[in-house]
């Protein structure tokens, strides 16, 4: 298994440790590996998660996948629309109007914020030559 590292805003940090004290997962890493492979799934149908006990904690955290159905123009939800959006800015390197796109349409402590950060944090860290 591949060991990277990632440097997240102390809010994220914050909020994921508060997640781990309350038994919501077992450490930080379970967290990020959970999130990750979460994330690949909403973007990639055919990716097969690798993430021990995948099912197990997606079950016990009870995602509402429904409750996500917003359709964007596309047919798509918004969050893929989201998510489509933080890549493009990331890739461009316009990290500001990607934290911008976060903050205006999410609010800190939601799923979805956490991840379009983790997500955006990747892009980050691709461009200043640290390990992502």
């Amino acid at each position: 298994m591949a060991k990277d590292t990632v440097r997240y805003p102390d809010d994220v940090v914050d909020a994921i440790d508060a997640l781990v004290e309350d038994g919501m997962f077992e450490s930080k890493s379970e967290f990020y590996r959970f999130s990750a492979e979460y994330v690949l799934t909403l973007i990639n149908t055919d990716h097969e998660p690798e993430t021990f006990n995948f099912d197990e904690i997606k079950a016990e955290l009870n995602i509402d996948e429904n409750a996500y159905g917003e359709l964007g123009a596309d047919g798509g939800t918004f969050f893929l629309d989201a998510v489509i959006t933080v890549r493009k800015h990331g890739l461009r390197g316009n990290y500001e109007a990607a934290e911008r796109f976060i903050d205006t349409h999410y609010e800190p402590s939601d799923q979805e914020c956490l991840i379009l950060e983790e997500l955006l944090g990747t892009y980050r860290h691709a461009t200043d030559g640290s390990s992502a």
